[in-house]
């Protein structure tokens, strides 16, 4: 089953990203990654800004086992947020195939593709070509035409194990 996962982190979130792929790449072989992207903190909370990607992959887990991997992975690398707003890691299963609905308590797709660019341009990086399983348009397509908000979102330079998942855009 091809599988979509967003990743964030505003607490030590390069150390953290970099450790969630290292989990995530012992579990799963050929991540598609997209760049990483700095981002203001939604909500009231606020807090730091964040670092997210979109890692996408074939996963041969079930639904609820592959919600428990990420779970895990996340209690792992202290997924919690303190006072400040700030969060190690979180792991959102944005999607599943081509699944759609309510299942194992998860919202499939995950209704931020459609509302955060944060979400959206990362996964079109790694799936523009893929169709939204719902509205049949390619993420690509998706982002081409995203009328929310895209300031304060910006690739940030960021290296994982020698190689380089995205640049900085120039000033």
């Amino acid at each position: 089953m091809w599988v979509a996962l967003g990743l964030g982190s505003n607490r030590e979130a390069r150390e953290n990203l970099a450790a969630c792929l290292d989990a995530l790449l012992l579990r799963f072989r050929d991540m598609a990654t997209s760049s990483v992207f700095r981002s203001r903190a939604a909500g009231e909370a606020g807090g730091a800004d964040y670092l997210n990607m979109v890692v996408a992959c074939e996963c041969e887990l079930t639904l609820p086992e592959l919600h428990a991997f990420t779970k895990d992975v996340e209690r792992k690398l202290g997924r919690g947020r303190d006072a400040e707003g700030a969060v190690s890691i979180d792991i959102d299963i944005l999607l599943y195939g081509e699944l759609t609905g309510r299942h194992a308590g998860i919202e499939l797709p995950r209704p931020q593709l459609l509302e955060a660019a944060w979400v959206l341009w990362p996964l079109a990086q790694v799936a523009g070509r893929r169709r939204h399983p719902l509205l049949k348009q390619t993420y690509k397509e998706l982002w081409e035409h995203f009328a929310g908000d895209r300031s304060g979102i910006t690739a940030v330079d960021f290296e994982w194990h020698g190689r380089r998942l995205s640049h900085a855009a120039p000033a």
